[in-house]
């Protein structure tokens, strides 16, 4: 058994599921604990007992930065934790910059959860980047990749590949449930969206195709909402906004669907892809991030080319129940092989017993 602290920014969204997963499977193996901001962190939703949860204030902007170091400081020394594993890159640079000049330090463990350098930016500033992760990697024992597009793009930009592996996301079974959230119309194609409105999920893209076309037979339900910034958009009238929904409903939403859909321009992973084959959802999904990893265009849904609008209108003006039926059972099929929580915690927990195993002395890192 380790002292684990689990290092998050904030929890809301993908994270929380991902954060779930691994708390509820390791709070019978380790002595746990978890620290993350108070914006879009919500404490009833975490799978850990008040007491041993900590939110330090935070937004994100630089006059927080140095505010955030000093939290996670007080935390780790109070603590002690054998392992460190940090969620994210703003947590990953606040946590391994406070350890960068010490020579003593507990085992880290980091999990960027999609690298800053992947996204859709100026080339420079991905360079610039990919240059700090390098340099933070210097302090850190182990990164985990999402996807193996997420490691040959961090072996392309100069990650240490020895301290690199790839551990894909998962979830756990869900208990079947008959009742459903909304009414849907059962002649009509019912699509759903779930994720943060912002630029990064394509949701922009998502309703401009909406807008264009109109798809009479189509109606798209929305789960979520801006989460960092406001942004005006033009709602078409065949969508429905139903607003952020607790993880643990989630499933609820998607069995009242035919289809879920996924336009991110780009992705470190997708849990919500893998959350929809665990309920026999296909899933509409553009060509970026891991997404093509996930979802085999005809098998367990279809893959359209994000730079290409007209070929997700094609795609969705084809779809047919029928199709998306037989879609959902070979998407369960898949998750069952490659994205339950039971690979990707046993992976986890590997990880933890050969870092514990490679450390030569396990002594206090703040203590006298």
């Amino acid at each position: 058994m380790a002292r684990v602290l689990h290092i998050s920014e904030f929890t809301k969204g993908g994270i929380e599921t991902h954060l779930n997963e691994v708390l509820t499977y390791q709070s019978g193996r380790h002595d746990i604990y978890l620290m993350a901001s108070e914006q879009n962190s919500s404490p009833d939703t975490l799978q850990i007992s008040r007491d041993r949860l900590t939110l330090y204030p935070y937004k994100r902007k630089p006059a927080y930065f140095v505010q955030a170091i000093k939290a996670i400081h007080r935390t780790v020394k109070e603590f002690n934790p054998d392992i460190v594993h940090v969620h994210g890159t703003f947590a990953g640079v606040f946590l391994r910059t406070l350890f960068f000049f010490k020579s003593r330090r507990p085992i880290v463990i980091y999990n960027a959860h999609g690298w800053a350098f992947l996204m859709d930016i100026k080339p420079w500033k991905q360079r610039i980047f990919a240059l700090v992760e390098k340099t933070l990697a210097l302090r850190t024992d182990y990164i985990i990749n999402i996807s193996k597009h997420e490691y040959n793009m961090a072996m392309h930009y100069g990650l240490p590949a020895r301290k690199s592996g790839i551990v894909y996301n998962g979830v756990s079974d869900t208990t079947p449930s008959n009742t459903t959230p909304f009414e849907t119309e059962s002649d009509r194609i019912n699509l759903l969206y779930v994720g943060r409105f912002d630029r990064q999920k394509g949701f922009d893209l998502l309703l401009e195709v909406f807008n264009e076309h109109k798809f009479k037979n189509v109606s798209l339900y929305l789960v979520g909402d801006t989460v960092l910034e406001a942004v005006d958009y033009h709602f078409p009238e065949n969508t429905v906004k139903l607003g952020w929904v607790d993880n643990s409903q989630i499933d609820r939403y998607m069995n009242a669907c035919d289809a879920v859909i996924i336009p991110s321009r780009w992705e470190g992973f997708g849990i919500v892809a893998i959350e929809a084959l665990r309920n026999k959802k296909p899933v509409i999904a553009s060509n970026r991030g891991a997404l093509p990893e996930i979802i085999k265009d005809g098998v367990n849904g279809y893959v359209f080319d994000f730079e290409n609008k007209s070929e997700l209108a094609g795609i969705i003006n084809r779809l047919d129940k029928d199709t998306l039926a037989a879609m959902g059972q070979a998407g369960l099929d898949i998750f069952q092989e490659k994205f339950h929580s039971n690979q990707m915690n046993s992976q986890i927990e590997r990880l933890y017993e050969d870092a514990m195993h490679n450390r030569k002395r396990l002594k206090p890192v703040f203590g006298p």
